[in-house]
């Protein structure tokens, strides 16, 4: 079912998932979903659908199965391992955060070139680039976050997946060239900053 889910749909589940975590009632209904969460009532019924078919009348979704559907369509019943490149103040920040285990994923190390860098964040090794590879490898971490300066960034997307890196999350704000099998994620900080502008009202 999952494959037949579209990127759009993916990204407004975990909004859903994180409401029906903090309600306490057994039911609940797409329309309630919906003026909670400020969407339309056809689109929230769609989205569900897609993930676990439709709500009985009157009485809706069962609140904790589809919570379990929501978080089997988001991977997050398996926490996978991360590594991070670019132990700088975004890197930093990433490792710091702890909600990405609510959703399937935690950074368990960082790896940067520049040896001053080398050390502890938030209990989480940084190593040297020379080891990546080797604990990539060791640790079977299939997913890579690249937080480089633009001129770096598709030499460190290069070495992710010459270390069996299949899924990059990539914070830089290039174009990079992946190889066909590895999925990519792009982030760029600086066009929602301007998308973020162009809303405002003078």
């Amino acid at each position: 079912m999952q494959s037949a889910i579209s990127k759009a749909t993916l990204g407004r589940l975990p909004a859903y998932l994180h409401y029906l975590e903090n309600i306490t009632s057994e039911n609940i209904s797409a329309p309630a979903i919906a003026r909670a969460l400020g969407l339309g009532e056809v689109l929230v019924r769609k989205d569900l659908s897609l993930v676990c078919g439709k709500g009985k009348p009157k009485t809706g979704y069962e609140t904790d199965a589809l919570t379990a559907s929501l978080k089997a369509a988001l991977g997050v019943n398996k926490v996978a391992p991360a590594i991070l490149v670019g132990a700088g103040k975004l890197g930093t920040a990433l490792m710091d955060y702890s909600g990405f285990r609510d959703y399937g994923m935690e950074i368990i190390a960082a790896f940067d070139k520049d040896e001053e860098k080398i050390r502890n964040v938030s209990g989480k090794p940084v190593y040297s680039m020379e080891q990546l590879r080797r604990f990539c490898q060791m640790h079977d971490v299939k997913i890579g976050i690249i937080t480089v300066p633009a001129d770096a960034a598709q030499s460190v997307c290069d070495q992710l997946i010459a270390s069996g890196i299949e899924a990059i999350w990539n914070f830089s704000p290039v174009m990079l060239k992946i190889p066909q099998g590895v999925a990519l994620q792009n982030e760029n900080l600086a066009l929602s900053l301007a998308h973020l502008h162009s809303m405002q009202i003078d």
